[in-house]
């Protein structure tokens, strides 16, 4: 988008917070890089510059807003809504990946040379890939020094920086103001007092976003011991690179706030990470109802509650798991059957505030299981086994940088797993906003309550209109039933 200057200019000029992570402005009198919908006065058209992403940006001189913070803005949904290798590689760099392997295993993750990458990534969004992870070790770097009491020293190396020259230069740069300057400042206004060890902050997102479906689908799956609601949030433990954490998710009415409590900070950028993956806050819900009204029959459960998001997952091999455990049984059989597996396989770990008791088990940790202790029908013990012996030897990978496609004909050779399974998996765990769940109980109800043909293949063909965002329109079909997914819960 950042190409067409009228259109972007439009954007500023009516601050529509829409846009932001589109684009970034930059202004070449004061040398600042702003978001679209920064609350100062509009710069002259002719002075106006647009670049694809903040590392563009501050690959070319320019320095972040104090007053708009483009750092934290959404991300592009332009990334999620993609399978090709630049979009892949944005997610990858979003979890952290540069900092942990570089660029050479970024590019050995999308089976590419760290050339290609390179020359991919500069073409769509002016920066590479040392680039775009700078600007993100940037981004954690102020959060904890604004959120945490850490030493600076700690900071820097936590943030994935390699030194505490670079990081103070880098911090320089981009914010105009040293570390400890960024600390004074954030203590100054009014915040709530830190507490050891737990980081808390916003999550951004593109209004409007309805948190019935999300957190509700969270909370009525949610598998004893892993996960809980408690006091208006909801809660759960984390597998990361480095340790493991525990967060708590409460939506707000314009963020999530979001309560981290890390073993070490190092995995704070992928934690982060996953929650906004977890919960679909790079999505552009005005892009994806404005289609979707489109279908007469669509259209009044999306004028009555607006801005559902598709309830994802922060381990790929972890919903997996579970998907074959929830196959033709009810909610509360398939939290029973996983609780059971996360009792005897998982790592124990201590709750300061009580009430989560494991991370959930890996897939190595589950490849010693003994089928016959499972309660499951024979052939699902088949089933279970097959897939975690897949994800344990690295045959099978279900990350948010997959293949969508080759990684659905992968799963559809596995014994036990048919287009419901398939489906769900690639929607939930591999993020495509696309998959589509025509064989599901709920949407052929909803399918012969609205008057939307019922059989698969006919509701197959229907659904074609609502590409490339049939993900979507399955929230809003399972609106329909009045199941607990579909609520906060009280």
């Amino acid at each position: 988008m950042y190409t067409d200057t009228e259109r972007c200019v439009r954007a500023v000029q009516s601050k529509d917070a829409r846009f932001d992570g589109w684009f970034f402005t930059a202004v070449l009198t004061t040398r600042i890089y702003c978001r679209p919908s920064c609350p100062v006065v509009p710069p002259k058209v002719e002075n106006m510059t647009f670049y694809p992403s903040a590392a563009a940006c501050q690959q070319a001189g320019f320095r972040a807003c104090k007053r708009c913070r483009p750092d934290t803005s959404p991300g592009s949904p332009e990334w999620n809504a993609r399978a090709d290798s630049v979009a892949r590689a944005m997610r990858l760099i979003g979890d952290g990946v540069v900092d942990r392997e570089g660029v050479p295993g970024l590019a050995a993750r999308l089976g590419y040379s760290a050339r290609q990458i390179e020359r991919q990534l500069l073409a769509e969004l002016g920066a590479g890939p040392l680039a775009l992870a700078r600007a993100q070790r940037a981004q954690t770097a102020r959060l904890l020094i604004e959120t945490t009491e850490l030493p600076m020293a700690d900071v820097a190396f936590a943030a994935g920086f390699s030194s505490i020259r670079t990081f103070n230069d880098t911090v320089r740069e981009v914010f105009a103001l040293a570390p400890s300057e960024l600390r004074t400042r954030a203590a100054r206004s009014a915040k709530p007092p830190v507490t050891p060890g737990v980081i808390t902050l916003r999550l951004p997102y593109r209004a409007p976003l309805n948190p019935s479906n999300l957190f509700g689908h969270l909370a009525a799956t949610a598998v004893p011991g892993v996960e809980e609601w408690r006091d208006g949030a909801y809660r759960r433990t984390l597998t990361l690179p480095y340790g493991h954490g525990i967060v708590a998710l409460t939506p707000r009415p314009d963020h999530i706030a979001c309560r981290l409590s890390l073993t070490d900070p190092r995995d704070l950028t992928l934690a982060i990470s996953r929650c906004r993956w977890l919960l679909d806050l790079d999505a552009d819900p005005v892009a994806v109802d404005d289609q979707l009204r489109d279908d007469p029959l669509l259209a009044p459960l999306v004028d009555k509650a607006p801005g559902r998001r598709v309830p994802r997952t922060v381990d790929g091999a972890e919903f997996a798991v579970r998907a074959v455990l929830g196959q033709q049984v009810s909610t509360a059989a398939a939290r029973t059957h996983a609780a059971r597996l996360v009792t005897a396989h998982g790592v124990p770990v201590d709750d300061p505030e009580g009430g989560l008791t494991h991370l959930f088990p890996t897939p190595e940790a589950l490849a010693g299981l003994d089928p016959e202790q499972l309660a499951l029908p024979r052939s699902r013990r088949t089933t279970l086994t097959t897939l975690v012996g897949a994800l344990a030897d690295g045959s099978l990978q279900l990350g948010t940088d997959t293949d969508w496609e080759r990684t659905r004909a992968e799963l559809i050779t596995l014994p036990g797993f048919g287009p419901w399974t398939v489906e769900v998996i690639a929607m939930r765990a591999l993020g495509d906003p696309d998959a589509f769940l025509p064989t599901d109980l709920g949407i052929r109800r909803a399918a012969e309550e609205l008057g939307l043909p019922s059989t698969p293949a006919a509701l197959t063909a229907r659904a074609a209109a609502w590409r490339p965002w049939r993900a979507y329109a399955v929230q809003y079909l399972w609106t329909v039933d009045d199941h607990p997914i579909n609520h906060l819960p009280v």
